[in-house]
């Protein structure tokens, strides 16, 4: 292949790789490759003097989706020239007095202040034109909406989520297609939200790394003057060290240091003469500002030996390849699995068992093979889906190989559902993750419901496992078996049935006196006559219920279950007909949900708006202005306390 061919090659390899991770939050290639690659193609830009269009090296950054509004920077927001060898950065400082300060992993974002006031932020977007995230940065987590100065102020930070954070939040995320591999791609897609409520919940922190412009203030031509003044204004600015050639060794052993203390994500460090006039007037390269240098720190590798590729489906259909090997100690940690995205990589890397392979963690995070060293090949790649055991197909899409599960059944496809049928409002199985729930999946231990009530066929698979071991493994036969006594609505809303949730369950339940066989051969007709469950529920209700598969599933799974039926007493049904609205926080309860049980349980209804069908609004501040407390004035409908609530059902009984 000749050089032009293969500069061609290089750059769509990388582009693509680039959009997947900064548009789409995946990954399909490893940093070192990444990196790897990028390397081979400046080389040849370099050696034929020859730069394509659309290559890497002259384009910077993600380009800009279209669900956020665009605009331009007033400059240009270029990436840094980097390194990974000290001696490097040493000449780039020289005798100069520098910033030696953290290079943080997130995404950049300019602010801009007027009057005293934050009037706008955007992202760097592909470094000319940015994405508007205004209302998303006013709830960002340390950002000062205030500031002294009345002039107009530009800055730049690191919009970055704390490790702790990601952690907590990942474990929240219910859904695994929504759950992010790294703090940088959850950062990612929680600043560029459309619903800023999400954005509050993410805890994002803002840590300013440049300012770019404040008229009228004299900061003696001195970066390390800004920063301090960034400081005085309320801003959270980057932590750095004051430096020159001869420091430098000290410096880099001090962040060396602290890299794995850190409770934020850092890819490395970035050098800055403190110097202003004498850094502006180097100007800058189509890519880079040359008053400042990017190291990136030189991941620690070990050799060690591939002992197998494991599978992995997902609910897309793609069966992911896994690198299993001989556990090795990196970055303080032992690591034994690493995923290898797809087979593109896995041809690339011409990985086969046995193989000795030097593995890293990217970042200091994320367990990478970084180099094959003995390379026998890519053989033996699967025909069948792990999970199911149906047909997997290579694809092939710009360029890049994955492997799909073609089976429109494969249980790997219906995690939501099994999420569901675990969780609390539902069978309520403690410990069973949904990180689990997809390991158990992915080896083909789960393909149905029922399947989780005999899991105990797979004790010694599953206490094997990572993560798990013989106490984990009973705790959760444990949890099962709990689960096993159950009741009906929590089996009703844990099938999954389209449109039915924790209330229509219940309901339906009432209607039917908790006979199961009833509401399964129930009709359209019988199901719509129901308050509050209408033609579109009904019709959800009987699909499910007359699809033979399904039927068939649930038989199965009702072997495994004691349904218990509870006692119905007409004379304690005293809230029939009556429709309850609660806000507000309660005193006598839990929680609202445990109201709303209450009511429920008493044959009256709980909804969440106040309309002409209400009976009554259920707040303990009855005098409050709140938007539900005038509707319900204006409409003529009574405001009662817990107290009154209480009250009215004693005298009932």
């Amino acid at each position: 292949m000749d050089n032009t061919a293969r500069m061609k090659e290089l750059v769509q390899l990388l582009n693509t790789a680039s959009r997947a991770y900064y548009q789409e939050d995946r990954e399909i290639m490893s940093n070192l490759e990444y990196d790897r690659l990028y390397d081979e193609l400046l080389s040849l830009e370099k050696e034929t003097g020859t730069v394509l269009s659309n290559s890497p090296t002259v384009q910077v950054g993600y380009e800009v989706m279209e669900e956020l509004p665009k605009e331009t920077h007033e400059s240009p927001m270029l990436s840094l020239d980097k390194t990974k060898d000290v001696e490097v950065l040493r000449q780039f400082i020289g005798t100069h007095k520098c910033l030696l300060s953290w290079k943080m992993d997130g995404l950049t974002v300019v602010l801009t202040y007027r009057d005293g006031h934050l009037e706008k932020a955007v992202t760097r977007g592909n470094g000319l034109i940015g994405e508007v995230v205004t209302n998303n940065a006013r709830v960002f987590e340390n950002i000062p909406l205030q500031i002294p100065y009345k002039g107009e102020l530009v800055l730049r930070g690191e919009a970055i989520i704390r490790y702790s954070d990601f952690e907590r939040i990942n474990e929240e995320i219910g859904d695994a297609d929504a759950r992010y591999k790294n703090p940088r791609n959850l950062c990612s897609g929680s600043v560029r939200q459309l619903n800023n409520e999400v954005t509050a919940a993410r805890h994002v922190h803002l840590v300013a790394f440049s300012l770019v412009s404040a008229p009228g203030m004299d900061f003696s031509n001195s970066r390390i003057r800004q920063m301090e003044w960034l400081k005085e204004q309320g801003f959270e600015v980057v932590e750095y060290l004051v430096v020159t050639g001869e420091t430098l060794d000290a410096a880099m052993k001090y962040f060396s240091e602290r890299i794995n203390q850190n409770d934020f994500p850092s890819d490395g460090l970035v050098a800055l003469y403190d110097d202003i006039v004498y850094g502006e007037s180097l100007g800058r390269t189509a890519k880079f500002p040359r008053n400042a240098f990017a190291f990136k720190w030189a991941d620690e590798q070990k050799e060690t030996t591939l002992k197998e590729m494991e599978w992995s489906p997902s609910r897309t259909g793609l069966i992911n390849p896994v690198a299993v090997f001989e556990p090795v100690e990196l970055e303080g940690t032992t690591v034994s699995r690493a995923s290898v995205h797809n087979i593109s990589i896995m041809r690339s890397l011409e990985l086969g068992i046995g193989d000795r392979i030097l593995v890293y963690k990217a970042n200091m995070i994320i367990p990478q093979i970084a180099e094959n060293l003995t390379r026998s090949g890519v053989r033996d790649l699967p025909d069948h889906c792990p999970a199911c055991n149906g047909a997997a197909r290579i694809q092939e899409q710009n360029g890049v190989e994955t492997l799909y599960c073609v089976n429109p059944e494969c249980p790997a496809k219906f995690m939501k559902s099994f999420t569901l049928f675990v969780s609390r409002d539902a069978l309520n199985i403690d410990g069973m993750s949904e990180a689990t729930l997809e390991k158990f999946v992915g080896h083909g231990y789960i393909r149905e419901f029922a399947d989780i009530f005999r899991l105990d066929r797979y004790k010694d698979e599953i206490v094997s496992m990572d993560g798990f071991g013989e106490k984990s493994y009973q705790n959760l036969m444990d949890s099962i078996q709990k689960a096993r006594n159950t009741t009906l609505p929590r089996l009703l809303y844990g099938l999954g049935i389209l449109n039915v949730g924790v209330a229509n369950a219940k309901m339906l339940c009432r209607e039917f006196a908790f006979d199961l066989d009833r509401i399964r051969s129930a009709s359209v007709e019988e199901l719509s006559r129901i308050d509050g469950i209408g033609e579109v529920i009904a019709g959800s209700i009987v699909s499910y219920f007359t699809d033979e598969k399904k039927a068939a599933r649930l038989d199965r799974l009702l072997k495994f279950l004691v349904i218990e039926k509870p006692q119905i007493q007409t004379e304690e049904r005293i809230l029939e007909g009556m429709t309850f609205v609660i806000t507000g926080s309660v005193e006598h309860f839990k929680n609202r949900n445990e109201l709303k049980e209450k009511i429920e349980e008493l044959g009256g209804k709980a909804t969440g708006s106040v309309t002409g069908k209400t009976s009554y609004l259920i707040n303990n501040d009855t005098a409050s202005n709140s938007a539900k407390n005038r509707k319900a004035r204006e409409l003529g409908i009574p405001v009662i306390s817990e107290m009154e609530f209480l009250s009215m059902i004693r005298k009932a009984k």
